[in-house]
């Protein structure tokens, strides 16, 4: 996992996270964390060995830690977050070391997913889906003790457990 962990010490992947961490301190709903990035790999990681992906699990990783790392900015100014994400992710993965770096196709699967992991599109590439689903499910709204504030939809609201 060396090249998750250069993401997670990239000076500007620690500063944009500060930043969410200080924005979301005192949030009542769903929070972009490190433990919700992390449920977010996880289940991604297991979905994928179940499905028989074949998606490498720092690829899963190096996705799931990036994918809400924009979201001080929507906060900032109202930019959707997985644009200011994929933005913010291309900037970071293209100045890894070389040997921490991601290939070519790796970082356009990162960035993709990224960047669509808010909707889903019909031809959605295979981690752009698994991500997607895996941050849906990740969402423990039947334990949450703010969901009955929350205006989410009844439909989006994971009132079970989902893997």
């Amino acid at each position: 996992m060396k090249r998750v962990n250069a993401i997670l010490a990239h000076p500007l992947y620690r500063e944009c996270y500060t930043r969410l961490e200080e924005l979301e301190k005192d949030r009542i709903f769903c929070r972009h964390q490190m433990t919700h990035l992390l449920d977010v790999a996880r289940i991604a990681y297991i979905s994928n060995m179940e499905q028989g992906l074949g998606i490498e699990k720092e690829v899963i990783y190096a996705a799931a830690l990036l994918h809400d790392i924009g979201k001080y900015v929507q906060y900032e100014d109202g930019t959707p977050h997985e644009q200011s994400g994929e933005k913010i992710a291309s900037e970071i993965l293209g100045s890894l070391s070389e040997k921490d770096a991601f290939s070519d196709e790796e970082n356009r699967m990162i960035l993709t997913a990224i960047r669509g992991h808010r909707r889903l599109r019909e031809d959605a590439d295979v981690l752009e889906k698994l991500l997607y689903t895996s941050d849906k499910a990740s969402r423990m709204c039947f334990a949450c003790p703010a969901e009955g504030e929350c205006d989410w939809s009844t439909e989006k609201k994971n009132m079970e457990l989902k893997i």
